[in-house]
């Protein structure tokens, strides 16, 4: 991840949790003693989210030590202690919450990434993600896609031309849609066409753009037009697929299936962080 970028957010995050200040812990008088935390996984998964707590920690208090236990993209087990932290426990505290939010969702992608793949079983297709992600947390949530062994999608707009529906509809159509970009963005932007039947994909094989998506198309569908296009495009498969249909796309032939559940509809791992009781220190 972008480290300027990652700590400006965590600032933002850590500013809007704390406010002008942590009432209950400031008001105990133990705050400003020195303590350590373990940060423990409740279950199972794939570890994303390492650097956020090191730069989280780091945005609180440079004097606050961490201690990693795992790297990101190593599996966990539960009751595995993940990370152990030293500070203040007002300093410690003051970013428990923000930390652990991230991480936890964090975790929970490069979880279903993982199992994903594993899912799908077919090492020729790569598994990717989609812009359908949590606005102010794409950049997290697309690293975390990485962790768990897919690959990311267009980071944003500005990354690629990709045709869709609407694009079409307003354009007139695949060929005049394609010519209209062609027209007008540089050599090094890939161009990708949105199709949901066969009059499309031999379009879009027509105006030889550089990835074709197929559309909810079934996995029979999707091999009936893979047969169609050409070697040098590349295919993609999208929409209405998730775990409990990707296995029936093994073998489908397409170079990529991309999954918006990846990221709109993971569960966050559970992860907990517990201060370590003086007799355990």
């Amino acid at each position: 991840m972008n480290q300027l970028l990652l700590k400006r957010k965590l600032e933002e995050f850590i500013l809007e949790d704390v406010g002008e200040g942590d009432v209950t812990t400031e008001s105990l008088l133990v705050s400003g003693e020195y303590r350590c935390a373990n940060i423990v996984a409740k279950e199972g998964g794939v570890l994303a989210g390492s650097d956020v707590i090191i730069a989280g920690y780091e945005v609180i208090n440079s004097d606050i030590t961490v201690e990693l236990f795992k790297r990101d993209g190593e599996s966990f087990e539960k009751g595995e202690v993940l990370a152990t932290v030293s500070g203040t426990v007002k300093d410690l505290l003051a970013g428990e919450r923000v930390i652990l939010n991230l991480l936890q969702r964090m975790s929970g992608i490069a979880t279903m990434a993982k199992r994903a793949k594993s899912v799908l079983n077919d090492e020729s297709i790569r598994i990717c993600d989609t812009r359908k992600t949590t606005p102010g947390l794409r950049m997290f949530e697309k690293y975390a896609v990485r962790c768990g062994g897919a690959y990311n999608h267009r980071r944003s707009l500005s990354d690629a031309v990709l045709l869709k529906e609407n694009h079409l509809l307003a354009s007139g159509g695949v060929k005049k849609a394609v010519e209209a970009v062609r027209e007008r963005i540089g050599h090094m932007v890939k161009v990708e066409v949105e199709t949901t039947n066969e009059h499309e994909v031999l379009e879009a094989i027509a105006a030889d753009v550089d990835v074709i998506m197929f559309d909810n198309a079934t996995p029979k569908e999707v091999k009936a037009y893979q047969q169609l296009v050409p070697g040098h495009i590349v295919t993609e498969a999208s929409g209405g697929i998730n775990l409990n249909t990707l296995a029936e796309y093994a073998g489908c032939g397409c170079h990529y299936i991309s999954l918006g559940c990846l990221t709109h509809s993971v569960q966050s791992t559970d992860i907990s962080f517990l201060l370590i009781e003086e007799e355990q220190r």
